[in-house]
């Protein structure tokens, strides 16, 4: 079964998952602004209207997860 929410199947094809390629493109800084505007995005109409609203709920969770690691990573040398 498909995990739609850590591990979706059309972010984890090849050699890198998609996540992966843009902290490394954007940085750990930078990515916190992608996390930030995935949350918005997820908790916004979105919830509602497009899909399960449960799932979404907790992609935006995982989006927060990585939002807060990535600013523990760069509390004190980015801001």
């Amino acid at each position: 079964m498909e995990d739609k929410v850590n591990s979706p199947k059309h972010y984890v094809t090849g050699e890198i998952e998609t996540i992966d390629y843009i902290i490394d493109v954007l940085g750990e800084f930078d990515t916190i602004h992608y996390c930030h505007g995935n949350i918005l995005k997820y908790l916004s109409t979105r919830l509602w209207n497009k899909g399960n609203a449960l799932e979404n709920a907790k992609k935006a969770q995982w989006y927060l997860n990585l939002m807060v690691k990535q600013l523990e990573s760069t509390e004190g040398t980015q801001w």
